[in-house]
């Protein structure tokens, strides 16, 4: 998994691309995640238009990621979630957990 970030109207946008399957990738999100909280940016917004599968370990990593930002007083959202991720997020009943939007603009609005 490669993990691009940046910036736009006070919400921090991750861009990760490839495969969520834990391992390396794990820390890799978490650790970045608790910058963002350093720097005191807590809307965080995952981008999965670029994510071509993701495991359960994957799912952890992006449940971890939302525990982490609320107990820290900032929100994680979802955008462009796929079909394949969807279904995952539907199966798990994790859609009652996750906010997700169909674009990264609807995303950021939510926040406002």
């Amino acid at each position: 998994m490669n993990l691009t970030d940046r910036e736009q109207d006070g919400v921090v946008i991750i861009e990760p691309k490839g495969k969520i399957m834990g391992g390396p990738d794990a820390s890799l999100l978490h650790d970045k995640l608790y910058e963002f909280i350093e720097q005191n940016k807590k809307k965080v917004i995952i981008d999965l238009s670029r994510v071509d599968w993701m495991n359960s370990t994957g799912l952890g990593i992006l449940i971890s990621g939302y525990t982490t930002l609320r107990n820290n007083d900032g929100e994680l959202k979802l955008a462009n979630v796929t079909e394949k991720i969807q279904s995952l997020l539907t199966i798990t009943k994790l859609v009652t957990v996750f906010e997700a939007y169909d674009s990264i603009d609807d995303a950021i609005k939510s926040f406002h």
